[in-house]
């Protein structure tokens, strides 16, 4: 009977913002004869399907469904002449600054100027910035929001609802929000460890070790690109090493780095993709202290490429292609200024680049 209800108010709901184009939430209550805390949870429900979008207050018609005419484009104008474009970051140091400094650059090369806000992977914080920006008059967001958990998809619904176009940067939608209309520009990390798992296949290596950075959310995609390239290659699995290690110069880390060269040796696993260059480096130095050498005794692949040419030796790395990665955000940012109720919702994934060096050596005689 609940179901059956719920249904109901579904079907009212539609029909009134279909009807009207915009709804405030006080109308559907008193439409609707049903608590405000009922309305939002109808409300959260449409938004997630895709049928409806939040704004504040109220809802609208998502952008594909758009009840107007054709010619109902020409109301919205062209795109401003020098866009204001926001971004949040959820750091500017490693990794971020390329990526800020691609979106920058398609900013700039469209007559337009970037506002920066740095986050700190924290929801709460992600909407203060974002707040700021919209406060400022940005006519455009790029975001690279927290995703995880309920803070997480609560952030990413309130985006949703924003009367700015928003472009999502390294991030896409949890699965609970599968039909949110944002825009995402990201990276295939999985994809990326996958190549270099082959390179190192094809060097000979059959027992290839993984480790990952405990703070980066990049960890989990690269796991589980390199469990599919392991599967997929039919290379062991059992007694690899597959480690999640603190930062390089933690006070956990020798201890860290020490288990990974001790599991490697136990296990004959004379090959490992390292997340991320710091990590990689610091496994250099301290196989250097211990006598092992690299690429003769253990083949090592960093996974960033932000300094690895100029480790000893120069680290053979997976190059996320981070410049390009802003500078397609801020172009999906433009097009959907310019074009905000006709252009279906994009999702741009880019591949990262294998960079081959000296730390992995040569294909191996024998296995």
């Amino acid at each position: 009977m609940n179901q059956k209800l719920a249904a109901q108010r579904h079907e009212l709901i539609l029909r009134a913002v279909r009807t009207h184009g915009t709804v405030r939430l006080q109308e559907l209550v008193d439409l609707l004869g049903a608590s405000a805390v009922t309305v939002r949870r109808d409300v959260t429900a449409l938004a997630d399907r895709g049928l409806v979008v939040r704004v504040h207050g109220g809802i609208t018609m998502p952008r594909h469904a758009e009840p107007f005419p054709r010619g109902a484009q020409s109301l919205v104008g062209p795109a401003p002449v020098h866009p204001l474009v926001g971004m949040v970051a959820p750091s500017v140091e490693y990794y971020w600054p390329a990526v800020i400094q691609g979106a920058q650059t398609a900013v700039a090369a469209a007559g337009g100027r970037l506002v920066l806000r740095a986050s700190s992977y924290d929801a709460a914080e992600d909407r203060r910035r974002v707040h700021e920006l919209l406060d400022r008059g940005v006519q455009t967001l790029l975001v690279a929001p927290s995703t995880t958990g309920r803070a997480g998809v609560e952030l990413l619904r309130w985006l949703g609802a924003q009367n700015v176009p928003v472009v999502l940067v390294e991030r896409l939608p949890p699965p609970e929000l599968p039909t949110i209309a944002l825009d995402a520009a990201v990276t295939d990390h999985a994809i990326g460890a996958g190549l270099a798992v082959r390179h190192l296949a094809t060097l000979g290596h059959q027992r290839i070790g993984l480790v990952t950075s405990r703070q980066s959310p990049h960890s989990d995609a690269i796991r589980t690109g390199w469990t599919t390239a392991v599967s997929s290659l039919d290379l062991p699995f059992h007694g690899v090493p597959v480690l999640d290690v603190p930062p390089y110069g933690s006070p956990q880390w020798t201890r860290a780095v020490d288990e990974v060269i001790d599991e490697c040796l136990a296990a004959s696993v004379h090959a490992v993709l390292v997340h991320a260059d710091r990590e990689a480096i610091g496994l250099l130095e301290r196989t250097r202290e211990r006598g092992i050498r690299v690429p003769d005794d253990l083949a090592v692949v960093s996974y960033d490429d932000e300094v690895a040419a100029a480790s000893d030796p120069p680290l053979t790395a997976v190059r996320p292609q981070k410049h390009r990665l802003g500078a397609l955000a801020a172009q999906l940012a433009l097009a959907r200024l310019a074009d905000p109720l006709d252009r279906p919702v994009h999702r741009v994934v880019l591949w990262p680049t294998l960079t081959v060096r000296e730390s992995c050596g040569t294909a191996l005689t024998a296995v």
